[in-house]
């Protein structure tokens, strides 16, 4: 009898410790978990659901019931692949306490492996706190989507005076012991020089190739999304896919042409040969 083949989950020390580059994406529900996982070092639950799932223009009316649901769900439809988890807006920017009391119901409802959030030094303290009670932090520096009314909208990060505060931001997230760093739509060689300062892995998203690894949105990169970000290369066009399959299914049905008997229980192929 041949032994079962045990799949080790990969947890952020192991992603920590890994050589080549972090292959990570979004997930937001088991049966994508499940295609991805084989993949991927890594899947995001992002607060970006907010916009992809729901339809909404931003992400800040995403709930934490809704991130710990997909989140039980991503985890479920996974084995290999470290699951992180987004705080959503509202839910940590309080006080340490407050973060603390969100990321420990995420990591207890749903068995993922860690949470992200979004800040540099003002979230410094809240990082700290949370890694020193035990719970895995992502940190998350450049364009902030939560923070998308105080960046003037989704834009680059990192031209002129800001540069500086979106390095002092790399710093003080990696010193206050987040495992990993995501850069987000922030210019290509601050990206890199951001990346070449840090001990702890860098993750891009329209940032350098330089990065320690890569996360897009995954509805964006199967060329989903009806207007991806600039940054994103779409790996496939099954929003048209989907289209034309809709688009053929109404057909067969308006003509009558499906169901066949084959599609239909206990139906006799006489009688349905018979229907019109």
């Amino acid at each position: 009898m041949s032994k079962q083949q045990i799949v080790r989950r990969h947890t952020p020390r192991s992603i920590a410790a890994l050589e080549a580059p972090i292959v990570m994406l979004t997930a937001y529900t088991a049966p994508m978990a499940r295609l991805l996982d084989p993949h991927c070092d890594m899947l995001l639950v992002g607060d970006s659901l907010g916009m992809v799932v729901y339809g909404m223009d931003s992400t800040l009316a995403v709930s934490l019931d809704m991130m710990v649901a997909h989140g039980q769900a991503v985890v479920r439809g996974s084995q290999k692949a470290c699951v992180v988890v987004d705080l959503p807006f509202g839910s940590y920017q309080e006080s340490p306490q407050q973060a603390f009391r969100s990321a420990a119901e995420i990591m207890a409802r749903t068995g993922a492996g860690g949470v992200k959030l979004e800040g540099g030094q003002e979230m410094a303290e809240t990082i700290q706190f949370l890694v020193e009670r035990g719970i895995p932090v992502m940190g998350h520096i450049g364009l902030k989507p939560q923070a998308v009314h105080a960046h003037g909208g989704f834009r680059t990060v990192g031209r002129g005076d800001e540069a500086e505060q979106v390095l002092r931001d790399a710093l003080a997230v990696e010193q206050a012991g987040a495992f990993s760093v995501v850069i987000e739509s922030t210019l290509e060689p601050l990206s890199r020089a951001i990346t070449e300062k840090l001990s702890i892995p860098t993750i891009g998203i329209g940032a350098s190739p330089a990065c320690d690894g890569q996360v897009l949105v995954v509805d964006d990169m199967l060329g989903i999304t009806a207007t991806p970000p600039r940054f994103v290369k779409t790996f496939a066009s099954l929003g048209a896919d989907i289209e034309q399959a809709a688009a053929e299914y109404a057909q067969a049905v308006r003509t009558r042409a499906f169901p066949t008997a084959k599609e239909c229980v206990g139906m006799p192929t006489e009688q349905a040969a018979d229907k019109p």
